[in-house]
């Protein structure tokens, strides 16, 4: 950081009360549903569920952008960026006022959540004027912008009442637009800013700005601020309906009393900034922490009578906490949050003062998802309990994992500074003279710093241990991220049975949206590992699966629940589509160039199976209530023996124990490894190379062949065949295609992938064939089992040729650097085809999954606007004929590129063959 003594004092000043004046502005335009989507939901005659989603949708749209606009402050600094947030604010806001259906209104509510973002760019801005004896003042006081929620509650009701609520949004429209105005005049760049400017230092990549978020560390602040922001927010707004229901306050009553704890809860945020300077952040989290946890055990204790026998007889009492006792217990749990808010963010710039707007930003996000969440999960606690206070429960237990969490980082710590001086005493006091006991070295660390598996004596010694330990880790962990992926194949069939009306058209949409959603995430997912570490990686990847997985369990129990609902469920099931790239990158990196084809497609082929497993359990889990009361009554469903109870939550139920087993795992098993670091820029000049676009063209026509077919196929099948149970058949396709997968990566080897490639597609034209030969005769006897064996074609042709394909890539490259880099040595030319393989590999494998998306949705409009599913089939069919053709022109025919190589190859194998 430049010299601060440099800038006038009177700049520093302005910066920070310009700065907590527009994030208090920000805030207040964040928060305005919680006014005016009454009266929407008035209007909208919005059930409590679509109400809800109203109102969160700013919070968590306003929590997911913290992150990037964290990163561009840091780039482009604050300034711009928060007069540039504060007017997309305003503009989203002020179309509010044309917004009239609900649609309409979440895309408003998505705009109006940029507000929220502001935090992160206010607090990378703010901390770039202070010095770091004086930073936890500054942003104690930025943060108690918080109050602008109040000044919401206070004044929005007001205008309402006299005007309407959209003159709501058209006056904190023009106030952010005004405050844009005031802030772009009266500040000035920050001094990061102007120094990078004056040297010519350009910025860092957003990678490298992600790179800090790698260390656990940032994972355990981020819980932190879940717990003292994200849980303020959310008793913020449960705790007013929480006052009349446990009470029976009127409502104005409950708002003020619920004052008690919003209002502390935000001023007192400058004093928590003023005691983390002078005391230091760790002991006011401690503080915090404790007397947390006090309050919420308080505070979560139910009304309880209870009878004790004594000589004399039963003696009875009753323990509840009155109104007053609660009122100063949630002001006294107000204050302590302000505190801990102020003391968290102390931390960020201390340890990462070049990173402040990346770490800022995903702390800030994950807090603010706690405001979205938690409002959710007390609702659920409340159905599931009965009991007002479990959300107090859940809090308990919340921050008592946080106060546990720092402790033990704290001791483990300090026994590092401590060194030697700690591991020469005894455990216990009276062990002191006594002989010591013999150590035993410890296992390798979870980070190999020593790496190097083309060693044969290394591999054989150690290494190839490891990295079997690691791909046997792997390989779960992606079958689950597939199971969970395609588990709306299965959903989709079931869900008219337990009362929904969506059409067959929103149907389609539904089983198509995660391979959209998983395709552009493995976009990104491919150059993680070399961020954050593959063990990281993968285990934060594991757990994201829960999410969709419960979020299915509970949204499938309730033919209320809004179509809009289910669509963001599937989007979210895309993170399992997303794994597959990180996967396969993390594990190319253990194993040599020996061995590496045999480990990539037994982690890619074993995970595939995840598709069966999904199309297999799936049937047999949601017929019996294998989680008792805890996962929900079934419901009664029509078959051809009768009546039969159903539990479709099991279908995301069933897989939530596996997933958290394979995230343990993954943590307590994995080992990243130093040396695989490759950036971004590095692994980007694959954009030029044109054979990376027809590798896109040809790997989609395989992988994205099965996995679009295993998304499709029980759905187009129960859609042609009504009266054919399609569940018991529809897992057998991917299998097909997951164990040709594995099992036939010697084709490629021995003839040539290009060559093995070209013939996929003449068997996958034949089997798109047989599926519109068997559908135009669906009417006569055995058509199914001739669509049926037509699809397993399909799926063993897409296995075979997923193999081909990725073998293809190497050899291309590998020609390629010849003619690129003729004056290159070989073995740089070798390293350079290396790198760009790998790097084609993973984009490939992103572009081919948006197959997932295109088949199914390509069923849907085919049946929509043609009538039945054969216009799709004719599109896939002409689309392998293009790959066919694209196959022969590039790389098979005479004077193709693997031409050669492949008939070498052949004649070598031939010759191999007679001499034996």
């Amino acid at each position: 950081m430049p010299a601060i003594q440099k800038f006038d004092s009177r700049d520093q000043r302005t910066a920070l009360g310009a700065s907590t004046v527009a994030f208090t502005v920000c805030f207040a335009a964040w928060t305005i549903f919680a006014i005016i989507g009454i009266r929407i939901r008035e209007e909208l005659g919005l059930s409590e569920t679509e109400f809800g989603l109203l109102v969160g949708t700013p919070i968590l749209t306003g929590s997911l952008i913290r992150v990037a606009l964290g990163i561009w402050t840091d780039r482009y600094g604050g300034r711009v960026v928060f007069v540039a947030t504060m007017l997309a604010a305003a503009a989203a806001t002020f179309i509010l006022t044309y917004a009239h259906t609900y649609p309409q209104m979440l895309l408003a509510a998505f705009g109006v959540g940029i507000a929220g973002g502001s935090f992160a760019v206010g607090v990378a801005y703010v901390s770039r004027w202070f010095p770091p004896e004086r930073q936890g003042v500054a942003l104690g006081i930025f943060g108690a912008g918080n109050v602008g929620s109040a000044v919401t509650k206070l004044l929005a009701p007001l205008v309402l009442v006299a005007w309407g609520w959209q003159a709501v949004a058209e006056i904190w429209a023009a106030a952010l637009v005004v405050m844009a105005v005031i802030f772009w005049f009266t500040t000035k760049d920050d001094p990061v800013l102007v120094e990078r400017r004056r040297t010519g230092v350009k910025p860092k990549s957003a990678w490298l700005e992600l790179e800090p978020l790698k260390n656990v560390q940032v994972w355990r602040f981020s819980l932190y601020y879940f717990f003292v922001f994200g849980a303020f927010v959310a008793l913020a707004l449960w705790l007013p309906q929480y006052l009349v229901a446990v009470y029976g306050l009127d409502i104005r009553t409950a708002g003020v009393i619920a004052a008690c704890f919003s209002i502390p809860a935000s001023l007192f945020r400058a004093y928590g900034g003023h005691l983390s300077d002078v005391y230091g952040a760790r002991r006011v989290l401690y503080w915090t922490f404790f007397v947390s946890v006090i309050a919420t055990f308080i505070l979560a204790y139910p009304p309880a009578d209870y009878a004790v026998r004594t000589v004399a007889g039963p003696i009875t009492f009753h323990i509840e906490m009155g109104l007053v006792g609660f009122t100063v217990t949630v002001f006294i749990l107000g204050f302590f949050m302000a505190l801990g808010k102020a003391a968290v963010y102390k931390h960020i710039p201390v340890y990462y003062p070049a990173h402040v707007g990346a770490v800022g930003g995903l702390v800030g996000m994950i807090g603010g998802l706690g405001g979205f969440v938690l409002p959710i999960l007390f609702g659920v606690l409340l159905d599931l309990t009965g009991l007002w206070t479990s959300c107090f429960m859940a809090l308990f237990l919340l921050v008592s994992a946080a106060l546990l969490w720092m402790h033990v980082s704290v001791r483990q710590m300090e026994r590092r500074a401590a060194g030697n001086a700690l591991e020469v005493l005894p455990p216990f006091p009276e062990m002191q003279g006594m002989p010591q006991p013999e150590k035993v070295s410890s296992a390798e660390g979870a980070v190999l710093r020593d790496w190097h598996p083309e060693d044969p004596s290394f591999w054989a010694a150690k290494g190839r241990r490891i990295a079997r330990r690691n791909l046997w880790l792997s390989i779960p962990a992606l079958l689950l991220s597939f199971a969970i992926w395609q588990v709306w194949s299965v959903v989709v069939a079931k869900l008219p049975l337990v009362g929904f009306t969506f059409t067959t058209d929103q149907l389609f949409w539904l089983a198509a949206l995660p391979g959209i959603s998983g395709a552009t995430f493995r976009i990104f997912y491919s150059f993680m590992v070399p961020i954050f570490g593959g063990r990281l990686w993968t285990t934060l990847t594991t757990w994201s699966l829960i999410i969709p997985a419960l979020g299915i369990g509970y949204a499938v129990q309730n033919p209320d629940t809004p179509y809009i609902v289910f669509l963001l469920l599937a989007l979210l099931c895309g993170f399992g589509g997303g794994n597959f790239a990180s996967s396969m990158s993390n594990i190319s990196f253990f194993f040599p160039r020996s061995e590496k084809g045999n480990a990539l497609a037994l982690n890619a082929g074993l995970g595939n199976l995840g598709v069966s497993v999904v199309q297999f359990v799936v049937p047999l889990v949601i017929t019996a209530g294998i989680f008792g009361w805890f996962g929900g009554d079934p419901v009664m469903t029509k078959g051809t023996a009768g009546e039969a109870p159903l539990w479709l939550q099991n279908a995301g139920f069933f897989f939530v124990p596996f997933i958290a087993i394979s995230a343990f795992a993954s943590w307590f098993g994995m080992n990243d490894i130093a040396s695989a670091k490759a950036s971004f820029a590095e692994q980007a000049v694959i954009f030029q190379r044109r054979h990376n676009w027809i590798m896109c063209w040809l790997y989609t026509g395989t992988f994205g062949s099965f996995i679009g077919y295993s998304a499709g196929f029980p759905l187009l099948t129960k859609t042609l065949f009504p009266d054919v149970n399609a569940l018991q058949f529809a897992f057998l396709g991917p299998l097909v295609g997951a164990l040709s997968r594995s099992a036939t990566g010697w084709l490629a080897d021995r003839y040539g992938g290009a060559r093995v490639t070209f013939w996929v597609f003449v068997l996958m034209m034949i089997g798109a064939g047989g599926v519109l030969w068997f559908i135009a005769t669906k009417d006569q006897p055995g058509a199914f089992l001739g669509f049926f064996i037509s699809f397993l074609v399909l799926f063993f042709a897409t296995g075979v040729g997923n193999a081909s394909t990725f073998q293809m890539i190497p050899a291309i490259m590998g020609r390629e650097m010849t003619r690129l880099m003729p004056d290159a040595a070989p073995e740089t030319r070798r390293l350079q085809a290396e790198k760009e393989s790998a790097a084609i590999t993973g984009f490939t494998s992103a572009i081919a999954a948006f197959g997932a998306f295109f088949i199914p949705m390509g069923y849907g409009l085919s049946i929509r606007f043609a009538g039945g599913a054969e216009a799709a089939l004719w599109a896939f069919l002409i689309f392998y004929v293009s790959c066919l053709v694209l196959t022969w022109v590039a790389y098979t025919r005479k004077g193709g590129l693997l031409h050669d190589i492949e008939r070498g190859k052949r004649n070598t194998a031939g010759k191999a063959a007679a001499a034996e």
